[in-house]
């Protein structure tokens, strides 16, 4: 079992950056593949970008690739994911996610964070 916990939400004009970090305890971190899904009031979970064990391999959603990027730093034992130009449409609750593969389901992911806010005024 692991613990998640999100970070770094907050208010941003558009095209402006936000950096959030997904901390976790309870069991090595680097065991598991990462995830970042967001989730807008009325809307279905949506896939973010995905990060190996190693952090080799990386998965980015189309609606985010060349803004977004994620990383990890196993030492640490935390999860990042760099947001530029951020526009309107990705104001939601931003969650981390852990599981055994590197996946783009949400059902796949057997651990989550408690989701932190993201908005994007224009």
């Amino acid at each position: 079992q692991v613990q998640l916990v999100e970070s770094g939400g907050g208010l941003v004009q558009a095209g402006g950056s936000l950096r959030l970090s997904c901390a976790a305890s309870g069991r090595a971190f680097s065991e598991y593949a990462m995830a970042w899904f967001r989730q807008a009031p009325g809307k279905e979970r949506e896939f973010v970008a995905a990060i190996s064990r190693s952090g080799f391999v990386r998965n980015t959603a189309d609606s985010v690739k060349g803004r977004f990027t994620i990383s990890r730093d196993n030492a640490k034992n935390t999860m990042y994911l760099q947001m530029n130009n951020l526009k309107p449409e990705d104001t939601a609750v931003y969650y981390c996610a852990a599981g055994d593969l590197i996946r783009v389901d949400h059902e796949r992911y057997a651990y989550w964070g408690q989701g932190t806010q993201v908005t994007v005024s224009s």
